[in-house]
């Protein structure tokens, strides 16, 4: 029997190459995309630089609402010239970290319309959750249990939790190791091109992108052509509710 060409033989179609890529978790940034607190950041910052004889407004110029605290005090204490270390820079952020928590104290934790509907609604569907934010553990924490959705997030990374921050894809390849490996695991690994990324900073998209996850930026503090490295981007988390998130992924994942 002579043997079967390869138009013969039966076609197996990979799964992995050819079926469309199926989101099951979304890695949120926190403030400027869950939190409308950027300002207030950004303002009580500059309220310790004026106490160490530096303008506020350094905070704005150092890009301060898409990085870390740390690493936005150390640059302004550098470009000043100042000689420091890094217990100075622990010093203010944490001065500056007692502001924030006395303005939570009496105004609390302000939601961006359209977040806390999302998240609900993303975990009933059943997608894994996480936050990745250059904040500090303890305001993230204290604001999803003031909103009651900290039982909807498995990861949580934080400022303390990393070394390099935006736009380094540090902050999110932890996020997606909390993912796969903190209880209760999944039944298979959580790989990048199933995760939707959503932030809100150029900077932030860029990290996302760089450990390689499907890209969603939301312009509730910059405008849609600044996110360029969007796979896709919104104005507003207002526009979309949990049932648009597969559909968004499928469409970005073919950008």
């Amino acid at each position: 029997m002579p043997e079967p060409t390869r138009r013969d033989r039966p076609q197996h179609r990979s799964r992995f190459f050819y079926d469309a890529p199926v989101l099951r978790a979304v890695l949120l940034d926190f403030n400027g995309v869950l939190v409308d607190d950027l300002q207030v950041h950004a303002r009580l910052l500059g309220r310790v630089l004026e106490e160490e004889g530096l303008p506020a407004d350094a905070a704005e110029d150092s890009g301060a609402t898409a990085r870390n605290d740390r690493e936005v005090v150390a640059s302004i204490l550098e470009g000043a010239g100042r000689s420091f270390d890094g217990a100075d820079v622990n010093r203010l952020v944490g001065r500056k970290a007692g502001y924030y928590q006395e303005h939570v104290r009496r105004r609390g934790y302000s939601f961006f319309p359209g977040a806390l509907e999302l998240v609900e609604g993303a975990s009933q569907q059943g997608l894994m959750l996480g936050i990745v934010s250059g904040a500090l553990r303890e305001e993230i924490v204290q604001a999803l249990h003031q909103s009651g959705l900290r039982q909807h997030f498995k990861a949580i990374v934080s400022a303390e939790d990393v070394r390099r921050g935006k736009p380094h894809p540090e902050t999110y390849q932890r996020a997606l190791e909390e993912l796969n490996y903190q209880p209760p695991l999944p039944e298979r690994l959580v790989h990048p091109h199933e995760v939707l990324a959503v932030d809100n900073s150029p900077m932030g998209l860029a990290a996302a992108e760089g450990a390689g996850l499907v890209c969603l930026g939301v312009a509730h503090h910059y405008e849609l052509c600044q996110l360029v490295t969007a796979s896709g981007a919104v104005k507003s988390l207002a526009e979309i509710d949990a049932r648009d998130l597969q559909k968004i992924f499928a469409e970005a994942s073919q950008r």
